[in-house]
């Protein structure tokens, strides 16, 4: 789903946010670290078992988004990020739960092509078929 000038970004990068539902509808967004393995995001965190990204989750809640960005330069202007929407699962690890978050659509902006041309934003989307 990525290509190599994506996935050199998103091994790059350490902070990112990912957004969670909860059954009753209320939005939450977390900002996290997370490892990536080229394919999954692997989200854990500090006593990660009582957050609400994970508790959103083990309610059956698991489509997410998740959304790395960053500035490359504020002069110009330089904006530039994937952004993800995929589902999450709960997967218990040596050192505790994480949710591992497998993407089926994304969006890149200002990594393969500036983010803005003739002033417009542009962005580059994949779809993950099955």
């Amino acid at each position: 789903m990525f290509n190599e000038t994506e996935l050199d970004y998103l091994r790059s990068q350490r902070l990112g946010r990912i957004a969670t539902v909860s059954p009753a509808g209320q939005p939450d967004v977390a900002a996290v670290s997370y490892r990536f393995d080229g394919e999954t995001f692997m989200i854990g965190g500090y006593d990660n078992a009582h957050t609400l990204k994970y508790l959103n989750v083990k309610k059956g809640q698991r489509q997410v988004a998740f959304v790395v960005d960053d500035l490359a330069t504020t002069q110009p202007w330089t904006p530039r990020g994937i952004k993800i929407h995929g589902h999450a699962e709960i997967v218990d690890t040596p050192n505790g739960p994480v949710l591992w978050v497998t993407p089926d659509k994304k969006w890149s902006w200002g990594i393969n092509q500036p983010a803005f041309v003739d002033g417009k934003p542009t962005f580059e989307r994949a779809e993950r078929h099955p």
